[in-house]
């Protein structure tokens, strides 16, 4: 209880120092590293007063580091390096390690200045890029090249006048947002890194070799350093007419040297070409063959599965859209051959799943066939049973006197329900030729007369001829008008309805009475779906309105008042609807 009570002040001064380090900008963690740097390089101190200098400044440059957050937990197998680093840079007395821990701190300075946005914050990381460049080029570089003996003007310089770059860096207005690994450009601050290294050891190579100064190395390896940029920045974008390195290489980035592009050319092919799903996978898998990288592997599907190739001891698996896809190699695939394999099975994925809904659409289309065939022949049988009730009540109510016209009404409308009925089997047995047959109009008018003779319909046509009318619309369009319009006379006796057929300009059938309007809603919808009403109206209108679409002709109800109501069926062009050319 006591030891816990002792504890209790020293972790709060510990919670309370961890705040502190928090709230502090990482543009003041730049300068206080940099300044330590600074004192333990440039000025002759002991080695433990140097080695003190060193330590504080790797400290400071854990704090400043933009790899990790600062609230994150570092595992062990991250920290190791991160002390090994420290026991290099601490005991190590060497020039060439403080160099190449130059060029390491540069290319992160450089990396970070890359992807700050604010003015304040991208001076901040240039000023001390700068610094640590004129360290490495001006006391750094000289002294591991053999202790070349330095002008005192320059050591003055190096000593007195480079502080005031961290200096200004600490001034500087930064804000407090943490250095995060996502904002970092790590190809520029590798390129720049190797580029310092690349220049050091330029430098060493023409004083070893020519034996020249320092300083005339210096400038010679920067003169052939910049016209080797010179010539790589021409070679990257040229301005001949022909690719660039620029290019080459974001087409090698693209597809890792592989004939992936081909591949997926062959893939749009095949998915024009396969109408199944699952053969379309695996016809795809197996024309793999180029992608010399890919040993075999297997597929699992919803409908199916199967393998190609030949198995391998490294596999890794990716799923999209119902497609789940192995994929073996002889080797661990390098992370831009596992990216192009999630882009592989991504694509895959798409097509499959495309593939899919198509197959469910026609699947959805053939039902909807079904569905409409039968819709439309229920109407039809319905149809005929209905002038059968017809012929049965007029045979009910006939009296012994009317036996000779009793028999020859027979004998005119039961040969045409006999026909109708047989069309209406052939229609079942044939659906997709129920819109093929035409009749002439004159032979269809008078069937229609002779069916609807005892009905009390007026009918009206001029100048009649042999023009083709598709027989199977004109029939269904008919038979549902006139039976809904027959229909209202059970309410009100005394509704006339009339039927009249034109020929010119466009064809027209006009079926009119002199009952009560459709319902707003019923009207609204009629053509475009089925719909409830107390006079049977909605099915067989929504079912003969899509046939008439199909064959050329549109259904509509230009009038719809109290006291006349007219249904027109009416082509839609000059040409005869319904008939091929």
């Amino acid at each position: 209880m006591t030891e816990s009570a002792e504890n209790r002040p020293r972790l709060a001064g510990l919670a309370s120092l961890v705040g502190f380090f928090t709230r502090v900008a990482p543009g003041r963690w730049l300068a206080l590293m940099l300044l330590a740097l600074h004192a333990a390089v440039v000025f002759d101190a002991e080695a433990a007063v140097t080695r003190a200098f060193l330590l504080a400044h790797y400290g400071l440059f854990l704090l400043w580091q933009p790899l990790v957050r600062s609230e994150a937990r570092i595992e062990p197998r991250l920290a190791l390096p991160v002390f090994a680093m420290a026991a290099l840079l601490v005991l190590v007395d060497s020039t060439w390690v403080m160099a190449l821990w130059l060029a390491i701190l540069a290319g992160l300075v450089g990396a970070v200045a890359a992807s700050q946005n604010a003015r304040s914050q991208r001076l901040a990381y240039l000023l001390a890029l700068a610094y640590l460049l004129a360290l490495l080029l001006a006391w750094v570089l000289p002294q591991s090249l053999g202790g070349a003996g330095l002008p005192d003007a320059l050591r003055a310089a190096v000593r007195y006048g480079l502080p005031l770059l961290p200096l200004v860096i600490l001034f500087l207005p930064v804000n407090r947002q943490r250095g995060a690994s996502s904002t970092l450009d790590f190809i520029y601050g590798l390129m720049l890194s190797l580029l310092i290294m690349v220049m050091a050891l330029g430098v060493f190579a023409v004083v070893a070799v020519a034996g020249v100064s320092y300083a005339w190395a210096l400038v010679q390896t920067l003169l052939g350093m910049a016209a080797l940029l010179l010539t790589l920045s021409w070679l990257w974008n040229p301005r001949a007419g022909f690719a660039g390195l620029g290019q080459l290489t974001s087409r090698y980035l693209l597809s890792v040297g592989l004939p992936f592009e081909g591949w997926a050319q062959r893939l749009a092919t095949l998915a024009e070409r396969e109408r199944d799903p699952e053969s379309f996978v695996r016809e795809a898998l197996a024309d793999l063959h180029e992608l010399t990288w890919i040993r075999g592997g297997s597929w699992q599907a919803a409908r199916g599965e199967g393998s190609f190739g030949e198995p391998a001891e490294h596999a890794i698996t990716h799923a999209f859209h119902g497609l789940s896809l192995t994929w073996q190699s002889a080797r661990p695939l390098t992370p831009a051959l596992a990216l192009h394999v999630r882009l592989l099975s991504q694509l895959l994925g798409y097509f499959y799943a495309a593939k899919v809904r198509e197959q469910t659409l026609r699947e959805q289309a053939y039902s909807q066939a079904i569905h409409d065939t039968g819709a439309r022949l229920t109407h039809d049988v319905k149809n005929i049973l209905q002038s059968l009730k017809t012929l049965l009540a007029a045979a009910d109510m006939s009296t012994p006197e009317d036996s000779e016209r009793l028999l020859e009404l027979m004998k005119r409308q039961l040969p045409q329900l006999a026909t109708r009925l047989s069309q209406t089997v052939d229609k079942l047995k044939q659906p997709a030729e129920m819109d093929v047959a035409h009749i002439p109009a004159q032979a269809w008018w008078a069937g229609l007369q002779t069916r609807y003779e005892n009905d009390d319909v007026q009918f009206f046509a001029e100048a009649l001829d042999d023009t083709p009318l598709p027989q199977d619309l004109f029939d269904s369009v008919a038979d549902n008008l006139l039976t809904n319009a027959l229909r209202k006379r059970q309410a009100e006796p005394g509704v006339a309805v009339a039927v009249r057929l034109e020929l010119q300009p466009l064809v027209s059938l006009a079926v009119t009475d002199s009952g009560a309007p459709a319902p707003e809603h019923v009207a609204r919808n009629l053509f475009l779906s089925p719909v409830a009403s107390d006079f049977g109206l909605g099915v067989g209108l929504y079912q003969a309105a899509r046939q008439a679409a199909r064959t050329g002709y549109r259904l509509e109800l230009p009038d719809n008042q109290a006291g006349r109501v007219a249904f027109r069926l009416q082509a839609t062009d000059n040409r005869l609807p319904g008939i091929p050319g």
